[in-house]
């Protein structure tokens, strides 16, 4: 290619000024790709630090003077869900360890869930409470306290409750569906095959067995009286007696109170303020991190479809 049309083939000059040409270029291309290079080496660091940011979980407590501890009950109270126990007894032993605070509110808005998260919640705050003698755990309801929510805010000192909160739900419930006479008129056969007579309990497309169905009742019961246990122990000679309030009824925050079921009105910042006489509130609640949430949305909708293909067709008991 004629870099310089104009040029004469005797021309001195022509070689130098095309050496020159390529020199620059050269140069020129060499700073822009420095700057590419600079940019993303850049863009690659903030990346990795916004991730390790994200991945810190900061003690507030470890900076804070005295504090209320508060520690947060949201949602379904299930194994695999942001309010299991095992986050929550996380929390509440963070709460109590904490030298500065004073005290430890337990926000509660949840409609209940499994009796056996809650009943390890239950237990853990009874033991912490015996051994913290002197720094008392108060729950607070926003909406919704029922059932396993109320189950786990039996075990506080006091129930603070808004007038039109929602509490009680003491009852246990087993649901599930009967597809039988769907099945007659699909023209479906169910071939269940069990190695133990009950093996199949109270499986949705046979027919539902009397005897089965006597014992799931015995089950429901006795969790039943488990859970009028825990609430008598933990409400002491506050309860009223009246027998519908172990009947699976809700009430009111402001009829909760006239039941002995809760103590008073109240939110987190005016038992912070009035109760414990302290201004400030630290959320001592164990939060997914970003690599958690990730990973959790990347596989937890597969792996949960799959384990649901195969979890037992009775259903499982629930505090809601």
């Amino acid at each position: 290619m004629d870099l310089n049309p104009q040029r004469s083939d005797n021309d001195p000059a022509w070689e130098r000024k095309t050496l020159e040409k390529l020199a620059v270029a050269t140069l020129s291309e060499q700073r822009a790709r420095r700057r590419w290079g600079i940019f993303f080496k850049l863009l690659g660091f903030g990346y990795v630090a916004f991730i390790l940011f994200a991945l810190i979980e900061w003690d507030s407590s470890k900076v804070a003077d005295k504090h209320v501890a508060m520690v947060e009950l949201r949602g379904v109270i299930a194994a695999k869900g942001e309010a299991s126990a095992d986050s929550l007894v996380s929390a509440l032993n963070s709460a109590f360890d904490a030298p500065n605070s004073q005290a430890v509110v337990l926000r509660i808005n949840s409609p209940g869930g499994s009796p056996v998260q809650a009943g390890i919640v239950n237990d853990e705050i009874r033991r912490l409470r015996a051994k913290y003698p002197d720094k008392p755990l108060y729950a607070v309801v926003e909406d919704v306290c029922a059932s396993g929510g109320y189950y786990v805010a039996a075990a506080a000192d006091r129930i603070y409750v808004d007038k039109a909160s929602v509490v009680g739900s003491i009852g246990v419930l087993m649901d599930g569906f009967g597809f039988t006479g769907t099945m007659e008129k699909l023209g479906v056969e169910r071939r269940l095959l069990t190695a133990g007579e009950n093996k199949g309990f109270l499986d949705p497309f046979s027919p539902q067995d009397e005897t089965q169905r006597a014992h799931a009742r015995t089950l429901l019961a006795d969790i039943h009286a488990q859970f009028i246990d825990v609430v008598k122990k933990g409400r002491g000679e506050r309860l009223k007696d009246n027998p519908d309030i172990f009947s699976g009824l809700m009430w009111t925050g402001a009829q909760s109170i006239q039941l002995g079921l809760a103590d008073g009105f109240g939110t987190v910042e005016s038992v912070a303020r009035d109760v414990v006489k302290v201004e400030d509130v630290l959320d001592y609640s164990v939060k997914e991190n970003l690599a958690e949430r990730f990973a959790k949305r990347l596989g937890a909708g597969a792996v949960d479809s799959f384990w649901r293909g195969f979890s037992s067709s009775a259903g499982d008991f629930r505090l809601n």
